[in-house]
């Protein structure tokens, strides 16, 4: 019983020894030195691609005759918008829809009927922007009463997208390198890096592509477009 003991003794304290030892060896942990810096980096484009919303509005106190007048009317739309060349894929229907409104009489206030509304819009995709003014006119003359919207785009943001990221990546380099020089510490290697990627944007600056302003035809300018990426970027410090 004694020897047991004294077996136990030992043991309990060579638990206690190396419990101190990792204590102190935690205890001198020192941790790493970091510095945390962003950077964005923006290139300028010239928009190649166009989306234009094109409607057609009809009226009539018949359903029918209201729906036969809008269908007749894009359909001459449509045939206009391919005579240039765009293709079957890039024309989508983006509405079409009937609804009615009580008509009344401004003097006595009575209704007088029911006038019924159709609307039918389309998006077109047009990828040669030279024809934006033709585009925009022929479809007037063919009946359009709507143009809803006209936005820009770029078709392959691909190269773009790589030239903002690297120059995000230079200048969020550039800072840490001048901020760790200002304080004399030695900048190490790379913790952690993220970025985020931006839609394109216009850009309302000077530039781009312009559309002849002496012609009889609706005049549009595309401008040009920005695309920006942000970093951040965690170095350690020596």
């Amino acid at each position: 019983m004694k020897n047991k003991l004294i077996v136990f003794t030992i043991m309990s304290a060579l638990i206690l020894t190396l419990s101190a030892c990792g204590a102190s060896s935690s205890g001198n942990t020192v941790a790493t030195r970091t510095i945390s810096v962003s950077g964005s980096g923006t290139v300028y484009l010239t928009p190649d691609i166009a989306y234009i919303n094109i409607g057609v509005h009809t009226e009539n106190a018949d359903v029918g005759t209201a729906v036969d007048q809008s269908n007749k009317l894009s359909n001459a739309i449509i045939s206009k918008i391919k005579d240039l060349g765009v293709a079957d894929e890039d024309i989508q229907t983006a509405n079409f829809s009937v609804y009615n409104s009580q008509q009344y009489d401004p003097v006595t206030g009575k209704q007088t009927g029911i006038l019924y509304m159709v609307d039918n819009n389309v998006v077109v995709t047009l990828r040669d922007l030279s024809k934006m003014s033709s585009l925009l006119d022929g479809s007037i003359a063919a009946g359009a009463n709507n143009i809803n919207s006209v936005s820009f785009d770029i078709g392959d943001k691909s190269e773009a997208i790589q030239q903002a990221r690297l120059l995000a990546v230079e200048k969020a380099h550039a800072l840490a390198q001048e901020l760790t020089d200002g304080a004399g510490v030695t900048l190490g290697d790379v913790q952690t890096l993220s970025y985020y990627d931006y839609s394109p944007s216009p850009f309302y600056g000077s530039g781009g592509v312009k559309m002849d302003s002496s012609s009889s035809t609706t005049p549009i300018n595309p401008g040009q477009m920005q695309l920006s990426v942000d970093v951040s970027i965690t170095y350690e410090i020596k």
